[in-house]
């Protein structure tokens, strides 16, 4: 049974994994109809700009959130790709998300800038390879992918 003070790093942890993976299933969609057709009713091909491109991106950094591999700098990726969606697609119709359909890219946005300002919590590749400093690979890793100068993670001591 943990502890209740470890309850809020954990809890951190499952809203990334679940965020990461609403946003990898979404890029999926778009690229593959899997798993459920995409919103159009038709798949993106890897070049088509800016479907393809953005499905890309959020299957790729949407599994790299889910595993907490690179949480931060795939984060802001995943942040800048819905903020791009939504000012460059919806903005247009109206002004508020409400108005224009944009909640889901609002949300998806502010979500990942969360994460991306938080950490990824203890249950995360990140921090597994930053708690190992017998493996000299993971020690490479781990510095190469948490930029240097931001805060660790919540649970990250």
């Amino acid at each position: 049974m943990p502890e209740i003070r470890s309850l809020p790093p954990i809890g951190l942890s499952l809203y990334r994994i679940v965020v990461g993976f609403l946003m990898a299933c979404h890029g999926a969609s778009t690229l593959t109809g899997f798993p459920v057709k995409p919103y159009g009713g038709h798949t993106a091909a890897l070049t088509d700009w800016p479907d393809g491109v953005a499905g890309l991106l959020q299957l790729v950094f949407g599994v790299l959130v889910v595993l907490g591999l690179g949480t931060r700098i795939s984060a802001v990726v995943l942040s800048g790709t819905m903020a791009y969606a939504y000012f460059s697609v919806h903005q247009k119709t109206g002004l508020l998300p409400i108005a224009n359909g944009g909640e889901q890219a609002a949300l998806f946005s502010w979500s990942f800038l969360v994460i991306a300002i938080v950490g990824a919590g203890p249950l995360a590749l990140d921090t597994l390879l930053a708690r190992r400093p017998d493996d000299v690979v993971g020690a490479r890793i781990s510095r190469w992918l948490k930029p240097s100068g931001l805060p660790k993670a919540v649970g990250q001591d």
